[in-house]
């Protein structure tokens, strides 16, 4: 749901009524009309627009930040403004792609830290952990190492990407050994101090032990995750880690 205050904030005691429609109808509402249209779509329209008219100031700048926000990719927006570039103009599009590259260069500069990771590491990043990702905050990768005697996964956060809460469960024997094989991650046990993971650092997690693991701030992070073998093993997942526990970590 999108939500405006930039109208009142801005204009509101010199022109109250224009504030109004700008925050209450023209975001507000028409804005939030997605059974009409989805908010990527209306990103879309609103990006050519501006582009359009010239228009490539802060509110364009904003626009473009909503519209990655809204889930246009890098190579979406390269070839939305290169097509609109042959009915809007070519001078308007080099404008536009200059502000553009800003705005979509984190993901760039993401993604070659990935790709730096990934080299620096003996274990490839696998895919992403959709079947995970609600137990995440963040994007968390998964390479399946061994599936026969002992299950290895090497698991890949993002920076700032962390696992919620969660405890191994056993009749007997199971729980967890993680092993640090690239960058910068925490491990914590409930009540007790986070500790930091660099490559090479063990840690063993018995079963009942409640406990979240994940990437530093600044920082991709990998480990594998070998489960320990016992009788009526399970995981059982539980709250997000509070982000005040986690933004205290250095």
């Amino acid at each position: 749901m999108v939500k405006q205050t930039a109208g009142r904030e801005q204009l509101g005691a010199f022109a109250p009524k224009f504030a109004q429609l700008n925050d209450d109808v023209l975001f507000g509402e028409v804005w939030n009309r997605e059974d009409k249209l989805s908010l990527r779509d209306r990103s879309l329209v609103t990006v050519v627009s501006l582009m359009a008219q010239g228009l490539v100031d802060s509110s364009f700048q904003y626009h473009l930040m909503s519209a990655k926000d809204n889930g246009i990719t890098k190579e979406e927006i390269a070839e939305i403004l290169t097509h609109a570039a042959f009915y809007a103009g070519w001078p308007k599009a080099w404008a536009a792609f200059r502000m553009a590259v800003q705005v979509w260069a984190e993901d760039e500069n993401a993604e070659n830290a990935k790709a730096m990771h990934e080299k620096n590491m003996l274990f490839p990043i696998g895919k992403p952990n959709d079947g995970f990702a609600q137990y995440f905050i963040g994007q968390s990768y998964l390479a399946p190492v061994s599936s026969e005697q002992v299950g290895i996964f090497n698991v890949t956060f993002e920076p700032g990407c962390r696992n919620n809460w969660h405890t191994h469960h056993a009749a007997s024997g199971g729980g967890q050994i993680l092993i640090c094989v690239g960058g910068r991650g925490y491990y914590q046990e409930w009540g007790k101090e986070a500790q930091q993971m660099n490559p090479g650092d063990v840690v063993n997690i018995p079963a009942g032990v409640k406990h979240w693991h994940g990437a530093a701030k600044d920082s991709w992070f990998s480990h594998l995750a070998i489960e320990v073998p016992g009788t009526d093993t399970s995981n059982e997942w539980q709250e997000a880690v509070d982000d005040d526990i986690y933004n205290c970590l250095k």
